[in-house]
């Protein structure tokens, strides 16, 4: 299980605004629940934004108006009879604070008001915020199109608040029992797995800027032939350094090890291997061996943790795994190492 107090320092390093002062008091917080540190956040947030001014755009309104503006529905006017009270049904554009992600924070926040988890003193400091959303509508979050969204300069302060809201609604699993909306109190893996690609991508981009991280794609080695329908392989994390390329491959599992019944082992997951290896062997294309490949893990529960290290073909792996429930500290040393072994040995 991850520390709570880990996820924290995995969204400040993803998300570069949580370093500043604003976010600074909450490093020193202990939470026994992600909901509680998400709603700490959230109100932090969204309080920051006020003073900024909640974005406002452009909104579609189709309302019926005596005084008709905008674009006339005489087709819904004649249906709904609306002229018989010398009214027109028009679509006309209103600037408004009531946007697409005003809403979703709205949503957010007041579903964690409501939730066991958050203490106190976060759903007092959310429900203060939320006397700033009066003019904000509540949508239904199962309902919420989070690809639509789009960031540019105006906006670009909404990034964390919306990611937050998505580990709310779509991380933390939410059920309905008896009519009542609930949280689970941990994180879904499987959205747990994007935010620690992007932690371990920016800790190497912060402490390390000569590595020249990035998620880059690696082209086939075809020596002839169509390659158009070939898939894109891009990575999670390349290092560079001089002439030495490390490959991250990121995994966060519940089971870090395949299990086979009917020999009773274990074995490393076989698709995540070819994986690290296709892209090993296509990087290095001059099988100069200059390249190497590491399956990094979220360590789990299981008793048998991977930490291996091989050569094949005249290239270095390594299947490892970063204990999240240590203290920062442990995690970073752990991080520290593994670019010493594979890039500065």
């Amino acid at each position: 299980m991850i520390k709570i107090k880990n996820i924290y320092h995995m969204l400040a390093y993803a998300f570069q605004v949580m370093n500043k002062e604003n976010y600074a008091k909450l490093e020193t917080e202990e939470f026994e629940y992600a909901a509680d540190l998400f709603a700490a956040i959230l109100a932090k947030g969204m309080g920051n934004q006020i003073k900024r001014g909640l974005w406002r755009d452009y909104v579609e309104n189709t309302e019926s108006l005596r005084s008709p503006k905008g674009k006339i529905n005489v087709t819904l006017s004649v249906k709904q009879n609306t002229m018989r009270n010398k009214q027109l049904i028009c679509s006309f554009d209103q600037y408004t604070e009531n946007t697409y992600m005003n809403q979703i924070l709205k949503t957010t926040a007041v579903l964690l008001v409501k939730t066991p988890e958050v203490s106190s003193r976060n759903k007092k400091d959310l429900k203060k915020v939320l006397l700033y959303f009066s003019n904000v509508d509540r949508i239904d979050y199962r309902r919420i199109q989070w690809s639509s969204i789009k960031y540019h300069r105006n906006n670009a302060t909404y990034k964390l608040l919306i990611n937050i809201c998505y580990l709310v609604i779509e991380g933390l699993l939410l059920t309905e029992q008896d009519g009542d909306r609930k949280l689970a109190r941990f994180v879904d893996n499987q959205k747990m797995h994007r935010l620690f690609e992007k932690f371990v991508l920016e800790y190497y981009r912060k402490h390390y800027p000569e590595f020249n991280a990035s998620a880059s794609h690696i082209n086939w080695d075809v020596d002839e032939g169509d390659i158009e329908f070939l898939p894109v392989m891009k990575t999670d994390i390349t290092l560079t350094y001089g002439e030495k390329v490390l490959i991250i491959d990121t995994k966060y599992y519940q089971q870090m090890m395949q299990s086979n019944s009917y020999y009773n082992s274990k074995s490393f997951h076989s698709h995540n291997m070819y994986q690290i290896f296709t892209y090993v062997k296509n990087k290095d294309y001059t099988n100069s061996g200059h390249v190497s490949g590491v399956l990094l893990y979220a360590m789990s529960d299981e008793v048998i943790v991977p930490d291996s290290e091989l050569s094949i073909s005249n290239n270095r792996f390594g299947v490892k795994t970063l204990d999240m429930n240590r203290d920062f500290s442990d995690i970073k040393r752990q991080l520290n190492q593994l670019v010493k072994d594979f890039l500065l040995d």
